[in-house]
């Protein structure tokens, strides 16, 4: 009777393919090995949901502030002026003259144009996208902290584990927000042997990093070069 498997702790794996191929053919034959693997499941956070960490901004945001502030503030001492009987400004003037002398198809009147609607959609993406796409959100365990892990960070960490494998002469290691993507080099032991043994011990660091949503595992593994 065979024993019942247990959902959380069983891995999918891909069947490894057999050859009537001695070892040693095999072995010399392959050149490279990969394959990819979806996370698992993101558990219940009891502490509420991980949502990205929100950059600041404060240079674009003290630069607007400037512009209006001194824009505004020059037009109310312009308008405040002609108030009291003193004539407008020249630029003001000047202005209005060429506002009302172009048409709307004139070159600068659309190179303005375009200029003023693509600096407002790039003040829109900023304010609507959070930024700080190098923090990868932790899991909340509890509602009142929050926690990131730096990607380049995260990748260290999972080179290691990976260097420990044996047969991993070096490895690649690059971290996204949805995919690490692994590259190695092996110079001895069958490629598919290495690659189970990458994809176990990086999918347990994947988990042990405590992210709120586990990036897909891509491993790919290649024979080293030969010298001369």
């Amino acid at each position: 009777m065979s024993e019942p498997q247990d959902p959380e702790n069983s891995t999918q794996r891909l069947p490894a393919a057999e050859s009537a191929a001695p070892t040693g053919v095999l072995d010399m034959d392959q050149s490279a090995s990969g394959s990819s693997y979806d996370p698992a499941p993101v558990p219940d956070q009891p502490g509420g949901h991980a949502g990205r960490f929100r950059s600041e901004r404060r240079i674009p945001a003290t630069l607007v502030g400037l512009v209006v502030l001194g824009g505004a503030g020059l037009l109310l001492y312009d308008i405040a002026a002609v108030r009291t009987g003193h004539p407008a400004m020249r630029w003001r003037r000047s202005l209005a003259d060429e506002l009302a002398t172009r048409h709307l198809d004139d070159v600068w009147v659309l190179v303005g144009s375009g200029a003023a609607a693509a600096i407002g959609l790039w003040l829109l993406w900023l304010a609507l996208t959070p930024g700080l796409r190098a923090l990868l959100p932790m899991r909340r365990d509890h509602t009142a902290i929050r926690a990131a892990l730096d990607r380049k960070a995260a990748g260290l960490v999972l080179r290691d584990r990976a260097v420990e494998v044996s047969g991993v002469q070096s490895v690649r290691v690059r971290t996204g927000r949805r995919k690490v993507a692994v590259r190695a080099v092996s110079h001895f032991r069958e490629l598919d042997d290495v690659r189970n043994d990458l994809d176990t011990a990086l999918g347990a660091g994947i988990k042990e990093l405590g992210l709120a949503r586990p990036p897909r595992l891509s491993v790919h593994v290649r024979r080293a070069a030969k010298k001369g």
